[in-house]
């Protein structure tokens, strides 16, 4: 069964969503948009009677303020009567994509023993008749919905179930490189958007020539991730020219050359006063701090996912850095963040606005509530922060995202040892997130939105403090020995990168997932948030487990860290 929990604004009151509808569509110079009707409907499937529904109703609805109305969606549907007077428009978020308050209701009515399978939100307008038809479009296109993250339909729901995913038999694909031409080998890396160059891919189809053979996907896809310029950093890293008043300067890799040696020179310098406690080597820097703590510090861009969905991409941006810190040395304890956003000039006008690319108010507004929100809820302050207007920030803004942590001396170093469990805590996995990595090192075009959507998250800051309890409360009792963030590449770079001197057999079909359907391939490489991966010793696992249950925090064994120095993936 699939109900619809209808809740709108008694009288007096009024929804301050359908105000913001209706300014923002002047401001885009819809003139027939004078009045507009909102509700919040939350979709709840599963054996119920309506006595049980109605329960949920009250759970869900303001008793003074909110009003609300209960229907069957999966038996026959009639035309709604006001949909003659009035333009109905739902937008729902995208199969797949992270709905936290659906999320969060669906929990707390299974906690209550209500039979509930699956709970999904929609947003519902209402456009007076006067409205014109076109300027109902652009302010869908403009103001209510995201094409990355969301979908709309017009008219009333038709829905007789809103679970996603099937069953996926297992198939092992290869992708055939022998003997591809070059434009064919770009074709290859753009259509699956590995943002792999014309070397780069000469390189991998050279390699596996030597073996006789073609990749699998997850191979490609693995070194994808890898050679990403999200996880590589491949300019920074590069072999770069440079010549200023006349003289000429070549970098064979720059980063080692600039940065990394001018810290390593004045490190020496320093001597027994060196105040580096971990640098260039972990998922954030340590410096000293006091006598009893040492502090982390991490700061990161999230450009691209933001101007696809400012919201989220800011949201996952802060959310990123935060796991960075808890993920270095035995992690260390987030206390602040900062920020510095850079955005086109707000009172930019829509009609100069390149194809795909939204309003920088909308950006804005998404960015700095999703930092905002995120930190707020973990119960992190924003201690710092700048914000700068330029044209130039208009196809791509930057966001910049920092976290400060305090970890405790003598806690900042980790090894992985063969025979521990390979562990998996927090979030389960999704299809948001799937080809994140890669995402962030192509040139954004107009089609982004449409053909890099999937690459945007969307976190959940409640699971991601759960997580950081979690590994606070186990690192102090020393049950595991290393740690770090599921991110950029998702288990792919964070197993990867663990079990580097060691190795390690993963299990991918352990892997807790949101739904199914998902393949081993997107199992291995999808970025879904709040998830971080540990090495716990055999003998502690069951006391790690205790504590990961008495914070409500979801934990599996994914495999083991093996003396192979190979990485091997089983999937059955």
């Amino acid at each position: 069964m699939l109900w619809e929990i209808e809740i709108t604004a008694q009288q007096p009151y009024v929804g301050r969503e359908a105000n913001r509808v209706v300014s923002e569509s002047g401001g885009l110079g819809c003139s027939t948009i004078t009045q507009v009707a909102s509700a919040r409907v939350f979709l709840v499937e599963g054996e119920l009677d309506l006595a049980q529904v109605d329960s949920i109703r009250r759970l869900l609805t303001d008793p003074v303020t909110e009003q609300a109305t209960i229907k069957r969606l999966d038996l026959e549907s009639s035309t709604d009567s006001s949909e003659s007077e009035q333009a109905q428009v739902n937008v729902l978020f995208k199969p797949g994509m992270t709905d936290n308050v659906a999320y969060s209701t669906r929990r707390e009515l299974q906690e209550r023993g209500l039979p509930v399978t699956d709970v999904a939100t929609c947003r519902r307008y209402w456009f007076d008749a006067s409205a014109e038809n076109s300027e109902i479009q652009r302010t869908i296109a403009k103001t209510l919905a995201n094409d990355a993250i969301e979908r709309v339909i017009r008219g009333p729901l038709q829905l007789k179930t809103i679970a996603i995913g099937h069953d996926v038999p297992f198939e092992l694909k290869t992708v055939k490189l022998a003997g591809l031409s070059d434009e064919e080998l770009m074709t290859i890396s753009r259509e699956n958007l590995l943002s792999l160059s014309l070397v780069e891919m000469h390189t991998i189809q050279d390699y596996f020539a030597k073996l006789n053979r073609d990749p699998t996907d997850i191979e490609l896809e693995t070194v994808a991730q890898t050679w990403s310029e999200h996880c590589s950093h491949k300019t920074l890293a590069g072999r770069i020219r440079y010549t200023e008043g006349g003289q000429t300067r070549q970098f064979e890799n720059m980063l080692k050359e600039t940065i990394f040696a001018a810290t390593v020179q004045i490190r020496k310098q320093l001597g027994e006063n060196d105040w580096c406690v971990s640098v260039f080597k972990d998922n954030a820097g340590i410096v000293t701090f006091n006598d009893k703590y040492d502090a982390c510090f991490k700061v990161e861009t999230h450009n691209r996912p933001s101007a696809l969905e400012p919201y989220g991409g800011a949201n996952t941006g802060i959310g990123g850095v935060i796991r960075d810190c808890l993920g270095t040395g035995l992690g260390g304890r987030p206390v602040a963040n900062t920020d510095v956003f850079c955005f086109a000039p707000p009172e930019t006008p829509h009609s100069e606005l390149p194809p795909g690319v939204l309003h920088p108010k909308t950006i804005a507004r998404g960015v700095i509530s999703g930092v905002r929100d995120y930190g707020n809820r973990m119960g992190i302050p924003t201690v710092n922060g700048a914000v700068y207007f330029d044209d130039r920030y208009i196809g791509n803004p930057l966001v910049f995202c920092g976290n400060v942590a305090v970890i405790p001396k003598g806690k900042s170093e980790k090894v992985v040892s063969p025979g521990e469990y390979i562990v998996a805590i927090g979030g389960r996995t999704g299809l948001d997130g799937i080809h994140g990595a890669t995402f962030s090192s192509a040139v954004l075009t107009d089609k982004s939105e449409e053909t890099s959507g999937g690459a945007v998250q969307i976190g959940n800051a409640i699971t991601e403090k759960m997580v950081a309890d979690v590994v606070l409360k186990a690192r102090d009792r020393n049950l595991f020995s290393a740690i770090t963030d599921c991110g950029a590449g998702g288990f792919s770079s964070a197993i990867g990168e663990m079990g580097e001197e060691t190795g390690a057999e993963v299990w991918l079909d352990r892997a807790p997932l949101k739904y199914s359907g998902l393949s081993y391939m997107e199992i291995w490489i999808s970025e879904a948030q709040e998830r971080m991966v540990l090495s716990v010793p055999k003998e502690k696992w069951e006391e790690f487990e205790q504590v990961c249950a008495s914070e409500g925090v979801e934990a599996v064994i994914l495999g083991l860290f093996t003396d192979t120095k190979q990485l091997v993936l089983k999937y059955q």
